[in-house]
């Protein structure tokens, strides 16, 4: 008694391509996997190093992405912008206000968070102080709108997504670069606005995905001797 295996060619080709495939996609998962660890631990790294000036964070472009940096100088609150968005289950605007540092160059805060009520800034003028102040906070480039995201609020000043560019033509002033700068946790005075909302996900899935990959690869190759045996090109005789 041997094993015998008598392959339909045309049927064996599509087969194999497919499982070629199959394990390609779960390689490649893996790679992603290992890009979006290395990722993450470059992203922690930023966020743990020392503040850095804005010259630096300037030379570094991109990859200044996720670093703290350190400001003096004053916020201009005539040209406050609400986002709005959702902290805890509950309707807030993050405020995004013009800030020119000593030198004189401008950049875009986002200065936290405020409930709805406090939009009006004289219920929080105590947080609004023109002097020239310290400012440490994350270098963030902003995701650009999407399709279906809303229409700004000209009149009342509100966005749903924040378009720093745009939000800079609007307000005729010319950014030092194209970033947010998210405001740490530091207290304002009166509580408001809410630093520190700096929130950091990495949807990180690619290993399951390998996974799926490679187990459809077995079922195929179970599926295509399991076909052989039944039509008696696969088996002992």
């Amino acid at each position: 008694m041997r094993l015998t295996f008598r392959p339909m060619p045309l049927f064996s080709l599509f087969c194999l391509l497919l499982f070629a495939g199959l394990m390609w996609l779960g390689t490649w998962q893996i790679h992603r996997l290992h890009w979006k660890l290395g990722l993450i631990a470059e992203v922690n790294r930023n966020l743990m190093a020392p503040p850095l000036s804005l010259d630096a964070a300037l030379k570094l472009g991109r990859g200044a992405e996720y670093h703290k940096v350190a400001l003096s100088g004053r916020f201009d609150h005539s040209k406050e912008g609400f986002v709005y968005g959702i902290a805890e289950g509950v309707p807030v605007y993050h405020v995004l206000t013009t800030f020119t540092t000593t030198d004189g160059r401008v950049l875009l805060v986002d200065r936290g968070i405020i409930p709805q009520e406090n939009r009006d800034p004289k219920t929080r003028r105590a947080g609004n102080s023109e002097a020239v102040q310290r400012l440490v906070g994350v270098w963030r480039q902003p995701d650009p709108p999407g399709p279906f995201t809303p229409t700004m609020d000209k009149a009342e000043r509100v966005w749903f997504s924040r378009d720093v560019a745009w939000i800079a033509r609007l307000d005729q002033v010319q950014l030092a670069a194209p970033v947010l700068i998210e405001a740490d946790a530091t207290p304002n005075p009166g509580g408001w606005p809410k630093g520190g909302q700096t929130v950091i996900t990495f949807r990180n899935e690619h290993l399951q995905y390998a996974i799926t990959w490679y187990a459809l690869g077995l079922v195929l190759l179970g599926c295509y001797g399991a076909m052989h045996v039944s039509l008696g090109r696969l088996g002992f005789r």
